[in-house]
């Protein structure tokens, strides 16, 4: 944990947009926004910089930050998957799918390089797991079967797009699970973890936060450079290896710490905020020169 922020090497250019994790970044411990975070999300976009939400939540577990969520309205989710209008119910604005062939293919290696693995699949209409998939947030319309009837097309709710497959491990340690399924399926997919848990997601190859980000920032013209990113887990080592300046949280994972140019404090000292304050106080000064 750090005190205050470390700034990255080199002069910061004035950032056009901000991305932010959700969970362990911008909100506390208790799934909540502190008011100082909040006032500090509405200044920017006061300020004419646009802030985006990356996550790997579901867009159904949007609500948290429906609220303030500003100007455009968009929220980044499933790591990178879909992209939602929080201003238009959770609306569908992009989907990038995992096929379901890439999906089993996964399933398959993970059932021999880890045995006793369980699985969840991740709809845009829900969610779907294994009966010994531990369920963190029952869904009591979730349909339960094996991860192979789950994928099948001809099942109930066949058709819609798969975002993430999840695969649990009771046994195996976080990291050790993530190298082993990179190793065993890394092949078919995009994998990567954001839990505490042995828990792992699964994207469409190439899909991430990182991908789906710098396809919106493409659309609006903004590059890389004018880029703002914090996160804490390694699925968000790609967005901040790609974004031109990034900042770990103070409860960052250690790949999270090496990908980020600078580090700032934990989640629960409010610490994208106190960056946020910095970076349009800093804008504030060169406007008056």
């Amino acid at each position: 944990m750090t005190s205050a922020p470390q700034r990255p090497d080199g002069p910061t250019p004035t950032p056009r947009l901000i991305a932010t994790d959700l969970d362990g970044t911008l909100l506390r411990d208790d799934k909540s926004v502190s008011p100082r975070t909040v006032a500090a999300l509405a200044a920017a976009e006061e300020a004419g910089i646009e802030v985006f939400f990356v996550t790997g939540r579901p867009a159904r577990w949007m609500d948290v930050v429906s609220d303030h969520v500003h100007g455009h309205g968009l929220a980044i989710c499933a790591n990178g998957a879909a992209v939602v209008d929080l201003h238009a119910g959770r609306e569908f604005v992009q989907v990038r799918s995992l096929p379901r062939a890439a999906a089993l293919a996964v399933v398959d290696a993970l059932r021999i390089a880890a045995p006793g693995t369980s699985f969840a699949v991740e709809l845009t209409t829900g969610i779907n797991y294994e009966p010994e998939y531990p369920p963190f947030f029952k869904d009591p319309a979730a349909r339960i079967a094996t991860a192979e009837e789950l994928l099948r097309e001809d099942t109930d709710g066949g058709g819609a797009p798969v975002l993430k497959l999840l695969a649990h491990h009771a046994e195996i340690a976080p990291d050790e699970f993530l190298t082993l399924a990179r190793s065993a399926a890394g092949a078919y997919a995009s994998i990567t973890r954001s839990s505490p848990t042995a828990l792992l997601e699964i994207s469409g190859h190439g899909v991430s936060k990182a991908s789906t980000l710098a396809l919106c920032c493409a659309e609006r013209g903004i590059s890389p450079d004018e880029v703002v990113a914090f996160g804490d887990m390694p699925n968000d080592v790609e967005m901040l290896s790609w974004a031109g300046t990034s900042y770990a949280m103070g409860n960052a994972h250690p790949d999270v710490i090496a990908a980020a140019s600078g580090r700032t404090v934990a989640n629960n000292e409010d610490g994208v905020a106190l960056v946020i304050e910095r970076i349009l106080a800093e804008l504030i000064a060169q406007r008056q020169v």
